[in-house]
């Protein structure tokens, strides 16, 4: 059985893939071994692995011959690389939604939990007193962890799953004219790496925990964190995926 690439951050190192003529020409990156700043470990067990990313591009025996042949490499990469179509699509059977939305499946069981941890800091902070069931360190700790989290799931987004999107879809666009997912990721450091210090100062004893500051800073990027934890996971629906893969490709999917 195909394991998925993000199951477990510190799993095995990703085995590169050689591509096809049809996959480099729609410049499919392969995935590099990632480096991240931060262990990953959550208390619902949603952990990232890495796995053997499959080619997406389909096989074929001719390829490198066709494509040395520039009367057909036009017609080629038309084939491997369509562009989105606004035709009305098909009703999709309940399997083949299953399929197409699998990526969106994925992400969201991952926001749930980013949703759930947001929820409890920001609910202590709003009636200015921390879980009954919690020390003073384990929320401390529990605020910084969800920071560490938060980062390395944007670092292997940005690493390893945007570039392969971005080679069809515009919404994963990246670099100096990036998308909008893109750019709600930086907005989300902006505050995300304020309220880190602040826990970090409080858990090392340099200044004393004050919810009422904790919400301060919670709130300068709260709504663009909620936004774009909807927001990335409707990109990845069925009835978007659809319009840029196919079914064999949407199996292959990283995710």
């Amino acid at each position: 059985m195909r394991r998925p690439l993000l199951t477990c951050l510190l799993g095995p190192l990703l085995r590169q893939t050689h591509l096809t003529p049809i996959a480099q020409a729609c410049k499919i990156p392969s995935i590099e071994h990632p480096i991240c700043r931060h262990s990953f470990t959550t208390a619902t067990s949603l952990l990232f692995s890495y796995g053997k990313m499959s080619n997406i591009a389909s096989e074929n025996d001719t390829a490198a011959e066709q494509m040395s042949n520039p009367e057909t490499e036009t017609k080629i990469l038309a084939e491997a690389c369509p562009a989105p179509t606004d035709e009305k699509l098909l009703k999709l059977s309940a399997e083949e939604f299953r399929v197409y939305n699998s990526m969106a499946t994925h992400m969201d069981a991952f926001h749930n939990h980013f949703r759930s941890t947001w929820n409890m800091l920001y609910s202590a902070c709003t009636n200015n007193k921390r879980p009954s069931s919690m020390s003073l360190k384990q929320f401390v700790n529990a605020g910084i962890q969800f920071c560490n989290h938060l980062s390395t799931h944007h670092a292997i987004e940005e690493q390893h799953i945007f570039p392969m999107l971005a080679t069809r879809m515009p919404e994963f666009k990246q670099g100096k004219n990036a998308a909008e997912l893109l750019r709600q990721h930086k907005e989300i450091h902006a505050g995300l790496d304020g309220f880190e210090e602040y826990l970090k100062k409080c858990r090392d004893g340099e200044t004393e925990l004050d919810l009422r500051t904790l919400k301060a800073k919670m709130d300068t990027w709260g709504h663009v964190l909620w936004k774009h934890l909807d927001q990335e996971v409707k990109t990845l629906g069925a009835e978007n995926m659809r319009k840029y893969w196919s079914l064999n490709e949407m199996r292959r999917m990283p995710l």
